[in-house]
Order: structure tokens, then sequence, then C-alpha cells
């Protein structure tokens, strides 16, 4: 077990060593039960962290704010529009001064080829713990969670399950890429074999799915694109069943808006679960569009442990921030 992460950046799980996420894991389950046993774990006493937000969240900011008062600290929400950001404040100056106040910041910002250049200038000048809340290329503490998921369902032991990431049809707007990258990247060090499912137009990041590529190499595991859904979700034990944008092909929303339309046969419905392996489940970082991307069989039927993965955002963000904040 890794124990010297204090101070560390949380950026991508690309930065992390596989040892040093057991330990996330470990102490994630450890604060379960601790809360579970109404135990009290203020391992952040007087500490403060800021929450910037670039763009609105429900899941991830009341499980940071939660997490923190559970830890025994504060956490302070900020957006551009209340802080000097909004006018042109840079990112140094900004972490310089939130550094000698606080003790951790996290950032949410989305906007592609900005965001996650936005967070690695906050952390080169920050003095205390950078946290990715979601970037345009990754979404580390989402993953995190869903890995603990997994976990709790099939074992520790994750090697032979086929855990699939297919875009969906959701009309409503361009999602990022962060999610699905995020997931190809994380689950094959883990030990399962990752089938990435999409339209032709809906392609990750080059760069992106060859660091995936070489991840599911050195683990010894298999990592394959398909064009098909059903083909996909055939002999699944996970499906992760979720919209992105076609950001990599166009920069166009209205152009991405009409490739939306062209594949509204791509929904998660009770057929394709069915093509999946009886104990199989089906996963979504939610928020999910019902009745369009997935169907009310599905996202409230048996196989489906969408709330569960959303409990343990609480679980594994208390982990991070109880690691790494000072």
């Amino acid at each position: 077990m890794i124990t010297n992460l204090k101070g560390k950046h949380v950026i991508t799980w690309q930065e992390w060593s596989k040892e040093e996420i057991e330990t996330l894991l470990d102490l994630a389950f450890e604060l379960k039960r601790r809360k579970m046993l109404r135990e009290k774990h203020r391992l952040l006493e007087d500490r403060t962290f800021y929450m910037l937000f670039f763009q609105e969240s429900t899941r991830t900011r009341n499980a940071f704010e939660t997490g923190m008062t559970q830890l025994g600290g504060h956490a302070i929400y900020l957006t551009p529009k209340t802080t000097q950001i909004g006018h042109g404040e840079t990112a140094k100056d900004t972490v310089e001064v939130l550094s000698r106040f606080g003790d951790g910041i996290g950032v949410r910002h989305c906007s592609f080829k900005v965001g996650n250049a936005y967070i690695r200038e906050l952390a080169k000048w920050s003095k205390i713990p950078v946290i990715n809340m979601q970037c345009d290329l990754y979404h580390p503490t989402q993953s995190l969670a869903d890995l603990m998921t997994i976990r709790e369902k099939f074992g520790p032991n994750l090697r032979g399950l086929k855990f699939v990431i297919s875009w969906t049809y959701a009309p409503k707007y361009i999602r990022p890429l962060s999610m699905p990258q995020d997931l190809i990247l994380l689950m094959p060090r883990f030990g399962m074999d990752v089938t990435l499912a999409h339209p032709p137009e809906f392609y990750l990041l080059p760069e992106i799915v060859e660091q995936a590529k070489k991840n599911a190499e050195e683990a010894g595991v298999k990592f394959e694109i398909v064009h098909d859904m059903d083909e996909a979700c055939k002999d699944a034990h996970i499906i992760y069943a979720k919209s992105w944008g076609p950001i990599a092909y166009t920069g166009s929303d209205t152009e991405g808006a009409d490739l939306i339309e062209k594949y509204s046969n791509w929904v998660m419905d009770g057929r394709r679960m069915n093509l999946a392996r009886p104990e199989a489940i089906y996963m979504h970082c939610m928020p999910a569009d019902r009745g369009i991307e997935v169907t009310e069989e599905v996202i409230d039927g048996p196989h489906s442990v969408i709330y569960d993965e959303a409990e343990n955002r609480l679980h594994t963000i208390k982990a991070i921030l109880a690691a790494t904040v000072w």
C-alpha cells in the first residue's frame, strides 16, 4: 500500500500507479464502512477545499461538499462569475492566492481544448493538491467510483470480465469525451477486457485510444473497437452506455447534432441488455436521458446499479480528499 499521497494532484489516473489507485480504493471501502456504522472520521478537521465549477453539477458538487463535511472540513463553491476569473484573472494568480488560504482545490472545466490545459496551469503554480472534477479529456473521480462499484458487484479479481462502453443516442446537448476516455484508460489496468462501441463519427481522441491500447497490452487484456451496439453487448459483464459528442470529428455543434440524429437507434433497451450475460450490470454516470438513450426497463431494471454507482462517488471522493489534502 502506497501511503505518501499527500499533496498529489489528481488530473488523470495515467499519472498514478496501480498501487496508488488501490490505496484509494481500500480507503474508499473503509470510509464507506465507517459511514455505515456512524463512526466519526474527521480526518480533515479545519481543512478548506475550494470547488471551482465552470459547468454545473449535481453528483460531483454534492459528493465533494458532503464529503468534506463528513471528513470534518469545509468546501467552498466557486464559479468564474463569483470570482475575478470571470474578469480575466489568470490561473496563476487565482491559485497562488487560494493556495495560501486553503488546503486543496477541485476544478470542473469541460470546454474542449481548454479545460485540461487550464487545470494543468493551476497545478503548475499550486501549492495545494489540484483535483480534476471533470475536464475535456478525463473524469477521474467518476471512473474511480465506477471501478469501486464493479468490485462490489464482481469481487476484487476482475480479470476476464467484458467491460463495454457504448455510445448512445441523446439529442439534448453535445456531451464531452471525458467519460468514455477515462473508462477505456482505467478499466484495462484492472484486468478487464474492454470493448468500445460507437458510430464511425463518434470516435475518441486518437492519442487517448493509443494509450488505452498500451494499457491493455501491458495488463495482458483485450481492447477492441466496434461500430455495432448489438455486437458489443453480446456476453458483456458490464454495459456502460452513455452519450458523447462527435467532438473529435467535427467542431460544429450543428453538424454534431445532425450526426446524433443519424444514429437514433443506438438506445440501451431490454433486448440489448438480454444479449449480455445473466449477471451483467448496467452502468451510467448520470444524468441519463430516460426513454431516449436508455429505456425505463433497463435503467430501473434488475441489472441497473446506477444509484450504487452514484453513492460511490461520495466514498471515493472522500478517499481522494483524505489521501491528498494536507
